[in-house]
């Protein structure tokens, strides 16, 4: 008998996220799909005889982006991912799956993410299952579950590695895995979820009440981070006629607050009694607004909102609150937009997007790979020191960074879209307008988003949609752990585009 191992082993692991898959054609935010099947079928080829891991680091799937009116999709789950499944734009991913798994010492591993909980099910597994492997017991013993929030752990040589999505510490979207299993309870058990018995987190509600509306004019808003600061104001700005639903953001905000009351220690065994509020859970109309927009609503003080913000938190779920936990307004949002759209009408649509815009991208480094973000402050502070390698997906932001004592820290970026914001885009009203153009105008049409080009901070026409498919491998070369972040390129069946490299010593 061979000798137990805690943890498995590998040769080489690769490692993806944020794939998104979901959504009708045109509400569509995965854009490279040849791409992603000629790379499943390179990682298949690797190491021909040794173990390889293929972990998809959560959100292969975006239920969200599906036209089902639950926060949820509990009671057709599986109609909803195979649907996804058998879309022509992805059913090409899919294929090459089921050749992945067909494939001796190969292991695909699903963590889950916060916009594919359906995984969770039993149900789906079984169908994830039965779409790559049939009815083979060997291939489904290839196909690998990590749906209660533990990540995934192994190792590659002497190197432990651990990934995980990377929402277990965002209070915007972070999973109740406990109340998953109750779903999974019900469904084994043949019962039901009634719509009103679920309460979805601040960025599902983000997505399902305000987002997937807008959406359907404007294809390209959930290609930037909505829930990020001074996201409400261009929200407002780009669709004034919004602004009732918007007011429910205030409402929406107040779910995030309690969250990130629960988020500290999701990752960690340290305790299990829930944190206790801090400072930094406090929502500013700074961070709602953004000080460019805020600036035009003078007439509103900070503490004014806030202590609305603060009062309509205390009323959540209490009976006969002025606003309940899902369809309720609060005062203060009224008196916001109408302000807002004031002001917007003083300033002109396009400047005031543009000062929007800028402060959503103040002090940006959204894009720089060393950028210690709070996904990286929160989950290293949460991961034992016995990891060597810690990799995350999520923010969409590939980020390679060394922590010291031979450690490391990767985000594996994202698959979908992303369009990038220059300086000189945003310099002011002239500079501005053919971006304006683009995206109000032409009501943000993807193939248009595709094609446009616009000048960087050097003066050069560069795409507005960053060529940008990333993937972290972990593999032993010359008997040391390696650790790569890569992009890939082409149609993916070729080798990647090395961008940082780090060795354990």
């Amino acid at each position: 008998m061979t000798e137990f191992h805690e943890f498995p082993s590998y040769d080489a692991v690769h490692v993806i996220s944020d794939i998104h898959m979901g959504g009708r054609p045109g509400f569509q935010i995965l854009k490279e799909c040849k791409r992603l099947a000629g790379y499943i079928r390179w990682v298949a080829a690797q190491a021909p005889q040794g173990q390889v891991a293929l972990v998809l680091n959560g959100d292969v799937f975006d239920t969200l982006a599906e036209e089902n009116t639950d926060y949820v999709a509990a009671n057709n789950a599986v109609q909803v991912v195979q649907r996804i499944m058998n879309d022509p734009s992805f059913s090409g991913i899919w294929d090459e799956l089921s050749c992945f798994v067909k494939k001796d010492k190969r292991t695909l591993v699903f963590v889950i993410g916060n916009h594919d909980i359906e995984v969770a099910f039993p149900n789906v597994q079984r169908l994830i299952q039965w779409r790559l492997a049939g009815e083979d017991a060997v291939q489904r013993s290839r196909i690998v579950f990590s749906t209660t929030g533990a990540g995934f752990t192994c190792f590659v040589g002497n190197a432990k590695v651990y990934c995980t999505h990377g929402n277990e510490v965002d209070a915007w979207n972070f999973n109740r895995y406990e109340d998953l299993a109750k779903v999974a309870r019900r469904i084994n058990a043949g019962q039901v979820l009634n719509k009103d018995e679920w309460f979805p987190n601040a960025g599902t509600r983000m997505v399902k009440e305000v987002m997937n509306e807008i959406k359907k004019t404007y294809k390209w808003i959930d290609l930037l981070k909505p829930e990020n600061k001074a996201a409400v104001s261009t929200l407002a700005v780009i669709d004034p006629s919004v602004a009732s639903k918007i007011s429910n953001i205030f409402s929406i905000v107040g779910d995030k607050v309690k969250a990130g009351f629960q988020v500290e220690g999701r990752l960690s065994a340290d305790g299990f009694q829930p944190a206790l509020p801090d400072n930094k859970n406090q929502v500013t109309i700074d961070q709602l607004l953004g000080p460019n927009v805020k600036d035009g609503l003078d007439q509103i003080t900070t503490s004014d909102v806030d202590e609305l913000l603060l009062n309509a938190e205390k009323q959540l779920g209490k009976p006969g609150a002025k606003i309940d936990q899902y369809n309720g307004s609060l005062g203060a949002g009224e008196l916001i937009f109408d302000r807002l759209t004031g002001w917007i009408t003083g300033v002109g649509e396009d400047e005031a997007l543009r000062r929007a815009l800028k402060d959503w991208l103040k002090d940006d480094r959204t894009f720089d790979i060393l950028d210690q973000d709070e996904t990286y402050t929160e989950v290293t502070k949460a991961v034992s020191s016995n990891i060597d390698f810690i990799i995350t997906g999520h923010t969409h932001l590939e980020r390679a960074i060394p922590m010291g004592g031979s450690r490391f820290y990767f985000n594996s970026g994202t698959w979908i879209r992303l369009l990038r914001f220059t300086g000189a885009m945003l310099k002011d009203t002239a500079s501005f307008k053919p971006v304006y153009d683009l995206l109000i105008d032409a009501k943000g049409d993807i193939a248009a988003i595709d094609n446009a080009k616009f000048k960087n901070d050097k003066g050069e026409l560069v795409p507005y949609v960053m060529d940008q498919t990333s993937a972290v491998s972990i593999t032993v070369e010359n008997g040391k752990a390696t650790g790569r972040l890569l992009h890939i390129e082409g149609d993916g069946s070729g080798n990647p585009n090395e961008i940082k490299r780090f060795v354990r010593i």
